[in-house]
């Protein structure tokens, strides 16, 4: 009689701690996806038979008229928002319930980390957004405009120069170097050639504090979405300490040669120090990146202290890494997409070249020369579309919330706080109800007679509302200078290692491709 009570508790516990939670959606009228225990939807990654993106497309195509879903990371419930109009309303109309992304670092063991404005929550973020909202406008960054279009010119200039007719190269990590050395010119203020110095320590450290791929690190990971109080009480950290003291280092040292000797450079460093100043530069009326920038949202006007916050050098290292870490990854996988689609759309390229050559003959490249190029603007505008480098953004529940029904299959959704949300850009970038033959690499899209018809809420490769991207205009200028240069001097074509159509890499978070971005190099006689 013992074993059995045992057996009973034992068997009650086991569905109360990882069978129950699987059916939180449907005690709450919402259609979710099919699950396993534990696991979750998270099966298919793990046995590395899907990639992530591959994965959020499939779970968003799964209830095709409904405006949400449930889906589970691990045993964590998250309600997928499908419909434009929903995402509106929670992230712009009702944006106070939804204020904060999902943590995934200890503030106690990655205090750096977790001080950046991507990690911030509550008042803390917004006035941490509230200050920096001035840094990264559209005149402030033709400002940097400069360091971003040697960095690119230097790049292109390194294969220029050698003798050679065609390189085959691996996309991903030779575009990494090139966002690697922006990142270190404009938020670091050194200044770092990756393609002559491949091993430099800022590439290595680059290259460590992006890997999320590695066994280690996703272990931590799937530990710290299992069981984050264990992962607090084992005192353990994402991102290697001696990087996290390399870049402080960098910062500090910085900091201290540039207000001892009077030095002002153009860069994000100088920024976020008139940014510690209060110092307000008056906005110049100069144009904006392209159509897939983000404006700053009018609700930031609220959040603003009567003081603004007064940042500390951790504070400037803080929000200088989270720069690094978006502009290292994010849009080098930009980029290499972008090449992808440009190397078996040679109509695209030639026609993207034909209005690069036609801009040339004014001369050196200005940022307001690069705006003006419509077509370059049409192409990167679909690369995002086609190939969202982020395949979804979270949202947290901050005050109790009721999502009211609107189809008749529909109940009320109540949520709490601590509630997460996810944005699928990858399935809403691909919704042919959104975007007809979606599958297709089609720049005209974003022509002036059809973007006026795109859904603003169904686009959104920068996330949406007032958490949007504030880096957009930055991210934007400096995938598009390096395509003017390299499409000035080079053709871009498929090689014996291209992979046509692309596969992505199956089981990890990360966006890309599998065995890499092979393509060519083809010097273009002048």
């Amino acid at each position: 009689m013992f074993w059995l009570i045992l057996a009973a508790l034992a068997a009650l516990l086991i569905w109360y701690h990882f069978v129950r939670p699987m059916t939180h959606f449907k005690r709450m009228g919402v259609k979710q996806t099919a699950v396993w225990p534990l696991m979750g939807n998270q099966w298919e990654l793990l046995l590395k038979k899907t990639s992530f993106a591959e994965s959020v497309k499939s779970i968003y195509d799964m209830y095709p008229k409904e405006r949400y879903m449930g889906y589970y990371q691990f045993s964590l419930p998250i309600l997928i928002l499908k419909d434009p109009e929903l995402i509106k309303q929670l992230t712009v109309k009702d944006f106070d319930h939804f204020t904060d992304h999902r943590p995934f670092v200890n503030p106690e063991t990655d205090p750096l980390w977790s001080n950046n404005l991507f990690s911030l929550t509550g008042q803390k973020w917004k006035e941490m957004r509230a200050t920096l909202s001035g840094t990264f406008t559209s005149s402030k960054m033709k400002h940097m405009f400069g360091n971003i279009n040697e960095a690119a010119q230097n790049f292109v200039e390194h294969f220029v120069k050698k003798n050679q007719q065609m390189f085959e190269i691996e996309m991903k990590d030779t575009f990494t170097r090139y966002t690697n050395d922006v990142i270190a010119t404009t938020a670091f203020g050194l200044k770092v050639d990756s393609l002559e110095n491949p091993e430099n320590d800022f590439y290595m450290m680059g290259k460590r504090v992006t890997n999320f791929s590695n066994f280690k690190t996703q272990l931590k990971f799937i530990l710290f979405f299992l069981t984050p109080r264990l992962f607090k009480y084992l005192d353990l950290s994402i991102f290697p300490r001696q990087v996290t003291i390399f870049f402080q280092t960098i910062i500090h040292d910085t900091i201290k040669v540039r207000q001892e000797n009077n030095i002002i450079r153009q860069d994000m460093i100088n920024l976020l120090l008139e940014a510690r100043k209060g110092i307000k530069n008056e906005e110049n009326d100069v144009g904006d990146t392209g159509f897939a920038t983000v404006k700053e949202s009018d609700q930031l006007d609220k959040y603003k202290p009567k003081q603004l916050k007064q940042l500390s050098n951790d504070d400037i290292t803080s929000q200088a890494l989270i720069f690094f870490i978006a502009g290292f990854d994010t849009i080098s996988t930009a980029l290499c997409f972008g090449a992808y689609e440009l190397a078996t759309n040679k109509e695209v390229q030639d026609k993207l070249r034909q209005e690069i050559n036609k801009e040339h003959k004014n001369g050196n490249l200005t940022y307001d020369g690069l705006l003006k190029m419509k077509y370059l603007d049409m192409v990167f505008s679909e690369i995002l579309r086609k190939w969202p480098p982020t395949v979804m953004i979270d949202r947290v529940c901050t005050k109790p919330y009721t999502i009211q029904p609107v189809n008749a299959n529909e109940k009320p959704v109540h949520l709490k706080p601590g509630d997460t949300l996810w944005l699928p850009m990858h399935g809403l970038h691909r919704d042919p109800s959104f975007f007809p033959n979606p599958e297709k690499f089609d720049p005209e899209r974003f022509s002036d007679e059809n973007k006026q018809s795109i859904n603003p809420y169904a686009y959104i490769p920068f996330g949406s509302g007032p958490r949007n991207c504030i880096g957009s205009r930055f991210a934007i200028l400096e995938a598009k200078a390096m395509l003017y240069h390299l499409l000035l001097n080079f053709e871009i074509v498929p090689v014996g290692k291209t992979v046509v159509p692309l596969k992505l890499l199956k089981g990890t978070v990360q966006h890309t491709a599998e065995n890499g971005f092979w393509l060519g190099l083809k010097r273009i006689q002048q």
